[in-house]
């Protein structure tokens, strides 16, 4: 037994979970103590905050990271230094002509921005951007290659120190939100000067960048851009509308309660695709369709089988979500209608449509289609944006804006397994079957102590 659970520990997929846990549940824990210990107009900057640099953070990764992890997959030792130093050249200059844009907005807008929600993000992100890029290139090397223990490092020292300085801020210091951005900007750099130090970033292979691996990473990102852009605006569409609707900066503090409880949902799907992706890339560049189509039918299945149980959770237990992440004082607010406990109900159900959404859609970039991934985004998104307005200037309706998450990503998921299909046929019976077999062998290697543990084996 105890030979069994050290294998279970060191499996790829478990530390990627593990590594999501523990971002998921000290960013929960933080999220608490600030929606508990800042004012509204204060949290609701924090939120957008948050979102601004979520969102910026997608164009700045997303034009190399997918393209990184699919490449490095079936390269060799040179190809793959050439590629990690493509990733930090290419990333690095993205960054610096985002950091020069959002400094020439503040600059010529500065008393409007100063008099609205989204003073910290201008004042404070250009800094955070250079300061958090050298962990967070050093994140994508390491899921490339597969290599899940030091992610788990990375993201533990991260989520770590901000939530315990989030502790003694609670019980001693009692900061402003403007000085409690500082410190996150410390934690960060301090991060990243670990990763610098441990070589896990690739700062030192960017002199081995050249034209045809730039290249390589470009034509690739110039579309997964798009498609982690339009994931990102998914998750913050609706707080950004809301924050320029007559709702108000108090409807985003509220609204944004909710969307922190949906990354329960979330926990185990960002873990096992940071795994199915490299794997079926390697498998697709390999040319082996039947094993990239096994691999889909499994994490779909398995993933779906799983978020059902998390949804029941999630709806029954709505009430007690809400308190254990912001106390009482929001739980009896009514703003235009709003009703905090139906609202994380609706998102539950949301819940249930993530696994397929996700994996069609890593299925896509895996078969080198990004453009088609991209697509699908863009069609999930403009239903997204179009069905929030109408909830939220034609309805004045909060859930409806919930209500038109699950429009979206129903769409997504129909356009995805149009496209999949041509390459391979995707088959509800197939998935249902996968996952239970998965879970059979699962049951098996777990009670029968087998020899060898891998979850999703290919």
């Amino acid at each position: 037994m105890y030979q069994l659970v050290l294998k279970i520990i060191k499996e790829d997929n478990f530390l990627s979970l593990a590594g999501n846990l523990i971002l998921a549940i000290l960013g929960f824990a933080g999220f608490a103590l600030l929606a508990r210990d800042l004012e509204t107009d204060s949290f609701a900057k924090w939120v957008l905050f948050i979102s601004g640099g979520s969102l910026v953070e997608m164009l700045r990764f997303g034009i190399t990271n997918n393209a990184l992890v699919r490449f490095l997959s079936g390269a060799n030792k040179k190809t793959k230094e050439q590629l990690i130093g493509s990733n930090v050249l290419i990333s690095l200059i993205v960054t610096s002509l985002i950091a020069i844009i959002l400094i020439a907005i503040n600059h010529f807008f500065h008393e409007s921005i100063s008099n609205s929600g989204y003073s910290l993000f201008f004042t404070w992100y250009p800094l955070l951007a250079f300061l958090n890029l050298p962990w967070n290139n050093a994140l994508i090397v390491m899921q490339a290659k597969m290599e899940y223990g030091k992610i788990l490092l990375i993201k533990a020292i991260n989520s770590g120190l901000f939530f315990s300085f989030l502790l003694v801020n609670k019980i001693l210091l009692n900061l402003s939100v403007s000085e409690i951005v500082i410190i996150l900007l410390v934690v960060n750099l301090f991060t990243s000067f670990v990763c610098i130090f441990k070589n896990w970033d690739g700062l030192k292979l960017i002199r081995k960048a050249n034209s045809s691996s730039n290249k390589t990473l470009l034509n690739f990102g110039k579309y997964s851009t798009f498609t982690l852009i339009g994931t990102n605006l998914l998750r913050n569409a609706d707080i950004l509308i809301i924050s320029i609707s007559p709702l108000g900066s108090s409807a985003v503090a509220l609204f944004s309660i909710p969307l922190k409880l949906t990354e329960l949902q979330q926990i185990p799907l960002r873990s096992f695709a940071a795994t199915a992706f490299p794997k079926m890339s390697k498998a697709s560049i390999e040319g082996k369709v039947k094993d990239v189509q096994n691999l889909f039918n499994t994490y779909s299945g398995a993933l779906t089988y799983l978020f059902f149980f998390i949804s029941i959770i999630t709806f029954v237990f709505a009430e007690e979500f809400v308190i254990l992440i912001s106390g009482y004082q929001y739980i009896n607010q009514d703003i235009a209608g709003f009703n905090i406990v139906r609202l994380v109900q609706i998102l539950s159900v949301y819940g249930l449509l993530l696994p397929i959404d996700r994996m069609t859609g890593i299925a896509l970039d895996s078969i080198n289609q990004p453009k088609i991934n991209a697509l699908k985004v863009i069609v999930m998104l403009v239903t997204n944006i179009v069905g929030d307005i109408i909830a939220v200037y034609i309805f004045k309706s909060l859930e409806m804006v919930a209500i038109s998450t699950l429009v979206f990503t129903v769409a997504g998921i129909a356009l995805g397994s149009y496209f999949l299909n041509k390459e391979f046929l995707i088959s509800s019976l197939e998935i249902v079957n996968s996952a239970n077999t998965f879970y059979k062998t699962l049951w098996n290697k777990a009670f029968k102590h087998k020899s060898e543990f891998n979850l999703f084996d290919k």
